[in-house]
């Protein structure tokens, strides 16, 4: 999941100082009316003069107004804070003024918001689009994906992951999964969300800490999912449900669930990952294999896609890209993937660019129901073996 997280954020330990919410009340003003200055009328008891009646009318509207004046105050000061907006970034990279305290507009602190989810950042980041049409990002409160590419994972935050390349390579493959079972599930959706009374609405970066269900009457959440399918470890702060998580990890840890299934090799080879990554850290990020209409047609619509997800630079110049019939395509002379790059191979013709290749091959290259992407360094050596 890409993030600043070195402890990720979002996730506060809800401590916080909250005062009382009388903390800030003034004591009642000395300017308050008082009851021994009235009016003075004529000699007569009981009678006023016009004067005295004018008088008296305009010392009873002048009275009538401070009191309306000193009860604005009081609910000004005396009443919740109006906190200063910082601004928080926005899905579409703009930016959406938001108050930096629990109190969030469009979310009801107790009662949830249902909301719209623009974009899948991650296994547990999502921007979405809030009932009053703003948009904001949400953080799953309570649990933590892996961090997307291998020089980002934590191996030391996973309990029996090594901190290794092989262990490296499969949080990091464990990662594009979490992030694939949360667009499959949430993308273009609306869903339900909650803050919790326990933790603080908003983390360090801004992100809005939520639990996201289905829809309000959901029992299961999607956080705790995430943890009873191995997608994810608890996030231990204080919030409402930390135990039943807790156990939910436990579970999954037990049963050797997801990333909890982890045997040494396992990174490596991408053994119950979707993603394969090499010692280079070059990795199969996307696999198109069935082209949109008939695939012997449509030859640029079926694609390998390579990440590269190590430090650095690597040369693929003379690396080669086969499936399991024997089908290979020769990277081109000087081509080198930068971290963090992404190159496709198109099976059909085009012009190469930094990001696209083409393979020209006269046939559809990948098998739809299943093949082998091989990826062997200039030397012969196979750097990835990946099924589908």
């Amino acid at each position: 999941m890409p993030s600043p997280r070195s402890g990720p954020d979002g996730r506060s330990s809800g401590g916080g100082d909250r005062s009382g919410p009388d903390a800030d009340r003034p004591s009642p003003s000395d300017d308050r009316p008082r009851s021994g200055d009235r009016p003075r009328s004529g000699d007569r008891p009981g009678a006023a003069t016009t004067g005295d009646r004018a008088e008296l009318e305009i010392a009873i509207g002048a009275g009538v107004l401070l009191v309306v004046g000193l009860l604005a105050v009081a609910v000004i000061v005396g009443g919740p804070a109006i906190a200063a907006l910082p601004t928080v970034p926005s899905a579409d990279g703009g930016a959406v003024d938001r108050p930096a305290t629990t109190a969030t507009p469009g979310v009801d602190r107790t009662a949830g918001a249902t909301v719209t989810v623009i974009e899948v950042v991650d296994g547990d980041t999502m921007h979405v689009r809030l009932p009053d049409g703003t948009r904001d990002t949400i953080r799953l409160l309570g649990v933590d994906t892996p961090e997307t590419g291998t020089g980002s994972v934590s191996p030391d935050e996973w309990e029996s992951i090594p901190d290794d390349p092989d262990g490296r390579a499969w949080l990091a493959g464990w990662a594009d999964r979490a992030t694939v079972y949360a667009e499959d599930r949430l993308a273009g959706e609306e869903v339900y969300i909650e803050t919790d009374p326990k933790a603080d609405a908003r983390g360090s970066y801004g992100r809005l800490l939520v639990t996201v269900s289905q829809n309000e009457t959901t029992e299961v959440s999607f956080n705790r999912r995430l943890l009873e399918q191995g997608y994810a470890r608890l996030y231990d702060t204080p919030f409402t449900e930390r135990s039943a998580y807790r156990s939910a990890e436990a579970a999954a840890r037990e049963a050797g669930i997801g990333v909890w299934g982890y045997e040494a090799g396992a990174g490596a080879n991408g053994t119950g990952s979707r993603t394969a990554v090499g010692p280079d850290g070059i990795a199969v990020a996307d696999v198109t294999a069935d082209a949109p209409g008939n695939d012997h047609e449509n030859l640029n619509g079926e694609s390998i896609t390579l990440e590269h997800r190590g430090d650095e630079p690597v040369a693929l110049d003379g690396w080669t890209l086969s499936d399991a019939a024997g089908k290979t395509y020769t990277f081109p002379e000087g081509f080198v993937l930068e971290p963090g790059d992404r190159v496709t191979v198109h099976s059909g013709a085009g012009t190469d660019t930094e990001t696209e290749l083409y393979w020209n091959a006269d046939s559809a290259v990948w098998n739809n129901d299943g093949d082998t992407v091989i990826v062997r360094d200039a030397a012969g050596e196979t750097r990835i073996e990946y099924e589908y």
